[in-house]
């Protein structure tokens, strides 16, 4: 019997940085979601006959209420999971107009680089907070 393809999941992702005293703003999902109550970045779905610059945008303005001005590729990373396959383009958003915050009722706190461990986020996360760490860290060594 043959095996059933998976459908592919593409998903824009904004990590909102504040270079001058490296901070990220995070956000807790739900707890009805999946991975309900872990902290993550921001984005969602890239939409039909949207590319994957246009859907970051998008969902900055929709989830955390900014108008990004520039989105730098950061990682991009590809999960295999039971149903689907994920693929997630992760963007550093330095540049943007407005204040961050929960738009749709989530929680959303600034945090220092160097004290995101100290927030759970989804296992898949790992190799972009490590980058992170790498990145905005390296200077305090």
């Amino acid at each position: 019997m043959a095996e059933k393809s998976k459908s592919c999941v593409h998903i824009a992702v904004g990590i909102i940085v504040n270079t001058e005293c490296s901070m990220i703003f995070i956000t807790q999902r739900s707890g009805k979601a999946p991975n309900g109550n872990l902290w993550e970045f921001a984005g969602g779905k890239v939409e039909v006959n949207e590319t994957v610059e246009q859907a970051v945008y998008r969902e900055l303005k929709e989830e955390v209420g900014i108008n990004v001005k520039m989105a730098e590729p950061f990682i991009s990373l590809i999960k295999n999971c039971s149903d689907k396959i994920l693929a997630v383009d992760f963007f550093l958003i330095t540049s943007f107009e407005g204040e961050p915050f929960g738009n749709e009722g989530q929680i959303g706190y600034w945090v220092p680089v160097s004290k995101l461990s100290e927030f759970k986020f989804p296992e898949a996360n790992k190799p972009v907070l490590d980058k992170l760490v790498a990145r905005f860290c390296e200077s305090l060594n």
